[in-house]
């Protein structure tokens, strides 16, 4: 039998080569004095490799010893983004000065101030600014909150109006999760599970949790895969969760399930969510446990019963236009709302969804936050329904849109993603992820150091918050909430701009119920096409 010789990984084939040719220099220096160079430069790659492996400030060397570096000389040679690496810890700064950017700086707690003006196309379509104010404010950032709970929670929230948004244990390390939560609990803003359900890494630092009910009810099913309230109203007890919210559907890949391959499920992964171990993991495209949009408000209503009267509510990514007003007509006909819906837009993103979804299905986060915010509005239920919004917000501008568009507070993926040290190198789903952050590889992950990325997590949200206040300060407000469609400007061609008011149709308050003259076309043409008991349009 052939003896088996211990694999080395690519990533560490540098750092063993360097030490092969040391220990071979070293010796050879007794026949030939010029190895003494060679094992003078090896010998200095050596303690870089390890001295890259032993800290704790940049994941790529940690994964990669020396060769790391290589990233880092090749950045230094495109002068186009030499301006944005700082001379303390820039590994993380990516190719393009983008959002990126301003994510890492942020998380890092350094000036994300640059010179020489806008790199923007101003006049370019599609622009969008706040109008600013001749007298300015100073909001304090430390009062961006908002209380989500209608009159049926006993236990209301008063959530941060930044908060992270759905990402689960197994797409992500068990590293991520514990500096997300870390930060989160610095920073008193919300984590939310994911569908994966809460894991002992969700707890281990106390921050305030959103557990998260995809269609397979994980952590709360029962051995046929449904929904189990004794098992829910166990882990929904726990303090640490502050609300739950039922996902109907993510932006990335709406009306499409998933499955985690049984390889991948772990008995750590099995245990949180309650499947079996080395099986495929299935989430349905649709729920079990309700089939219509009257059962929806009842199980809603149930959930808030079982979690001691905690703040229940929707995620979905807008679709068919007929199928939102139907629960709008559920919850007026059973008096039941959900104390909030989070709106995802069809740009948000996940580890790996079929193309044609991530490119061409569900309703972008403008249009959809805007329709869901009008048929509440029209149908009186706004002042009962909190709205958050998510997809591709990560600036302080990112959420001052977005609450001009009608949301109360805004969800975060990729942005605590990039304050994490991810650098979008698209390999989510093959478990190689270099920087730690979307891998169950145990050496992998270990680049990801906890307290450290704790903290940036932390940084990226006190900092953006900052910056928001800044922008609505400009714009002479004092709280986002205060922040409508008029204070948004889009421009709509080389020499055109509209307000977005101009832009977005508004809806009268109750003018769903009292039969007065509907301006949104979508709304006028299916509400009265719609009933309780069906998610389908009425003939």
């Amino acid at each position: 039998m052939k003896p088996v010789l211990p694999s080395v990984e690519p990533r560490y084939w540098a750092l063993l080569l360097v030490g092969v040719v040391f220990a071979f220099a070293v010796p050879a220096m007794l026949w030939q004095p010029w190895f003494v160079l060679l094992a003078l430069s090896s010998g200095f790659l050596m303690f870089v490799g390890f001295r890259d492996l032993a800290q704790t400030r940049q994941s790529i060397r940690r994964n990669y010893p020396i060769l790391a570096h290589l990233r880092f000389w090749l950045e230094e040679l495109r002068p186009e983004i030499r301006q944005y690496f700082l001379e303390d810890d820039t590994s993380e700064i990516p190719f393009s000065r983008n959002q990126r950017a301003i994510a890492y700086q942020r998380a890092k707690g350094v000036i994300d101030k640059r010179p020489f003006g806008t790199l923007v196309d101003v006049y370019g379509t599609g622009h969008e600014w706040l109008n600013h104010s001749v007298a300015p404010t100073k909001p304090d950032p430390n009062s961006f909150r908002v209380r989500v709970g209608g009159p049926d929670c006993a236990k209301p929230y008063d959530a941060s109006i930044l908060n992270i948004s759905a990402m689960s244990f197994g797409a992500l390390s068990s590293n991520a999760i514990r500096a997300l939560n870390k930060g989160a609990k610095l920073g008193g803003f919300a984590h939310d599970t994911g569908e994966g359900s809460i894991s002992r890494y969700h707890r281990e630092h106390g921050g305030d949790l959103i557990w998260e009910l995809g269609t397979g009810y994980f952590g709360c099913r029962d051995g046929n895969g449904n929904f189990d309230p004794v098992r829910f109203a166990d882990r929904a007890a726990d303090p640490q969760v502050k609300m739950i919210e039922i996902k109907l559907s993510q932006g990335a890949k709406p009306g499409h399930g998933g499955v985690l391959p049984g390889a991948k499920v772990s008995a750590e992964i099995a245990a949180t969510r309650g499947v079996a171990e080395g099986i495929d993991c299935i989430s349905p495209a649709s729920h079990g446990a309700f089939s219509t949009p009257r059962e929806l408000v009842g199980f809603v209503a149930k959930l808030r019963d079982l979690s001691g009267g905690k703040p229940v509510g929707l995620k979905l990514c807008i679709g068919h236009p007929w199928e939102f007003l139907a629960l709008v007509r559920a919850m007026l006909a059973e008096n039941v709302a959900p104390d909030f819906v989070v709106i995802d837009g069809a740009e948000g993103g996940t580890g790996a969804a079929p193309l044609e979804f991530t490119d061409h299905i569900g309703t972008p986060l403008r249009e959809g936050l805007r329709f869901a915010h009008s048929a509440l509005v029209g149908a009186g239920l706004r002042e009962r329904v909190r709205i958050g919004a998510s997809g591709k917000i990560i600036t302080g501008f990112d959420i001052a849109r977005a609450m001009s568009l009608g949301a109360d507070w805004c969800n975060s993926a990729r942005g605590f993603m990039f304050a994490l040290g991810c650098i979008q190198s698209q390999s989510c789903h093959t478990d190689r992820c270099p920087t730690g952050v979307a891998t169950q590889d145990p050496v992998r992950q270990r680049a990801l150091v906890v307290d450290d990325k704790g903290t940036r997590v932390f940084n990226f949200h006190r900092n953006t918050l900052i910056a928001l206040a800044e922008v609505i300060g400009a714009a002479g407000l004092l709280h986002p909430e205060q922040l409508q469609l008029h204070h948004l400007v889009r421009r709509i061609s080389p020499t055109e701009t509209k307000s977005a008011a101009d832009l977005y149709v508004s809806c009268k308050p109750g003018a769903l119920l009292t039969g007065d003259a509907i301006a949104d076309p979508t709304l006028a043409q299916w509400w009265t096409r719609v009933g309780p008991d069906s998610f389908g349009p009425q003939a």
